[in-house]
């Protein structure tokens, strides 16, 4: 029960994050393609200013990056990997974001 509880602690924070991480962007001007199709990604200055803009975003990107939700693309740009697309277009919809 523990194994349980502690992996639905950690996906209900991971959905806390990506939502955060999704009005962030939003408010920023930026969709979803941005973090969600692998090779555009966000660039270190875009996270820095999206950094000043929300307290939040800092811990939620450490947090997404801890679990394995989202890494650095060989552009060396921030993106979701497969599991953080995934909860992202469970929450969202596939339709959120358009990965074609």
């Amino acid at each position: 029960m523990i194994l349980s509880t502690s992996h639905s602690a950690m996906q209900r924070s991971l959905r806390q994050c990506l939502s955060h991480m999704t009005a962030q962007l939003y408010r920023q001007g930026h969709v979803l393609e941005t973090v969600t199709i692998p090779h555009r990604g966000l660039e270190p200055a875009t996270l820095r200013a999206l950094s000043e803009a929300s307290h939040d975003w800092a811990i939620c990107q450490r947090t997404l990056e801890a679990s394995d939700a989202a890494t650095w693309n060989p552009q060396q740009r921030f993106v979701l990997t497969d599991l953080g697309r995934d909860l992202l277009f469970d929450m969202f919809g596939e339709g959120a974001a358009d990965c074609a």
